[in-house]
């Protein structure tokens, strides 16, 4: 039976718009939006919650194979319901790597079994992520692959990048890069500054991102790939995106969700559930991300979703593992931004919807007939605290346990089916 979502805010990041009305979906799809319903449609009163294309979340860690215990498919299908995630985008950071077109099958099951929203899966660029020898490119572009990167393992062997990315060019694959240089990042657990030093961690200079990202667009200037950036940190790597870019080179870039909303001093009680990768930068490094965000120098907010289990992360700051669990608070902390006023709720789901689906190639990200209803009704201004307990991922690393946020999901939909929220068995 068709449906009729109404009395809502519609965010359309494609218009760049907030209006009030409602959305008829029928058949998985958005029938129209605006358009009152006939009365034998099956009705849902939003309340004047808002109402947005459900995330696409570039970069998520699902620890199958291998390390099943921190996140399975169930347990992060359920923390991006949960979060209007609708599309989650995998990397192949997995033990073993995805790296070969049976692997890529395998996790397609599993996803397809075990979760409620749609996930689509990256490739490793290189066979173990070793850096060493290109992957099957083209059978992993045959088996669902929808884009190859070898993730923080930064492939220095220039010509076999060189090679992997003139074969993905001439399949038109997209490349996923780490901008680092992995020489000067090597065991850094903060951001090279006073802050580093007085607190005695071993740190890196954000150069090393500059440096890694002038490689990796030299690269792309000389074989033609499609190239993202999935990590942009810090203020002086903006300079060489935005020269590739006017120079008309194919060339997008991301930046997490905690590089926007914390930074540095953040570590001060070393509490390791702050420790991410990049480290986390300066105020001023923040500020730039989140008016090239605002700018649209840099295109997608992803949440970076990295879990570790609790071994992993009691460990001294400089020993513990990196990385920190975002599926259920990306949308909250993203509007912190909003609410602060550095960002508008279109400029937010363009970064988190709409740009990732068109990057990708997906039919996703738009709030207009036809468009997959794929879609997440959220309160922008709902309090809470936040319980790490209370996570459905397996692994409850995140950095804002117990922190006073805004934002609660109240729906979530995907083709049409109601996922999370109201009458969701989620």
């Amino acid at each position: 039976m068709a449906l009729y979502l109404g009395n809502a805010r519609l965010i359309d990041p494609e218009a760049g718009t907030v209006t009030t009305g409602g959305v008829m979906l029928d058949k998985g799809r958005i029938v129209s939006v605006g358009a009152p319903p006939p009365d034998v449609v099956e009705q849902i009163d939003c309340a004047g919650a808002c109402l947005a294309p459900g995330i696409v979340d570039i970069g998520v860690k699902v620890c199958e194979p291998g390390e099943r215990h921190k996140e399975s498919f169930r347990s992060a299908g359920l923390a991006a319901a949960a979060g209007g995630v609708t599309t989650m985008v995998t990397r192949p950071d997995t033990d073993p790597a995805i790296d070969t077109p049976e692997i890529l099958e395998f996790v397609t099951r599993r996803a397809r079994d075990a979760a409620r929203v749609n996930i689509r899966h990256m490739a490793a660029l290189t066979k173990g992520r070793a850096g060493r020898e290109m992957v099957e490119i083209s059978f992993l572009l045959d088996a669902g692959a929808i884009a190859f990167s070898d993730c923080d393992h930064v492939v220095t062997d220039t010509k076999v990048l060189t090679r992997a990315m003139t074969y993905a060019r001439s399949l038109g694959a997209l490349v996923i890069g780490h901008p680092q240089e992995p020489g000067l990042s090597l065991g850094a657990a903060a951001t090279a500054g006073k802050f580093a030093s007085l607190k005695g961690l071993p740190h890196v200079s954000p150069m090393a991102e500059r440096i890694g990202l002038d490689r990796d667009i030299g690269l792309v200037e000389m074989t033609g790939v499609r190239y993202h950036a999935d990590q942009i940190t810090t203020a002086r790597a903006l300079p060489p995106l935005a020269r590739a870019k006017a120079n008309g080179l194919d060339v997008t870039a991301g930046v997490s969700i905690h590089h926007l909303t914390l930074n540095e001093f953040d570590v001060g009680d070393y509490r390791t559930f702050f420790k991410v990768k990049p480290p986390l930068r300066s105020e001023d490094d923040r500020k730039a991300m989140v008016e090239a965000v605002a700018d649209g120098l840099i295109d997608v907010i992803s949440s970076m979703h990295t879990p570790q289990d609790e071994e992993s992360k009691r460990l001294p700051f400089d020993e513990a593992a990196s990385g920190a669990v975002a599926l259920e608070t990306l949308l909250p902390a993203a509007l912190r931004l909003f609410h602060s006023g550095e960002l508008t709720l279109p400029q937010l789901f363009r970064a988190l919807s709409l740009n990732p689906a068109r990057r990708l190639g997906l039919d996703a990200g738009r709030l207009a007939p036809g468009a997959p209803a794929d879609l997440v009704v959220f309160d922008p201004d709902a309090p809470f605290v936040l319980d790490r307990f209370a996570l459905r991922s397996k692994s409850k690393n995140t950095p804002f346990d117990g922190a006073r946020m805004q934002g609660k999901v109240r729906m979530t939909l995907v083709a049409g089916e109601i996922v999370h929220g109201m009458t969701a068995d989620a």
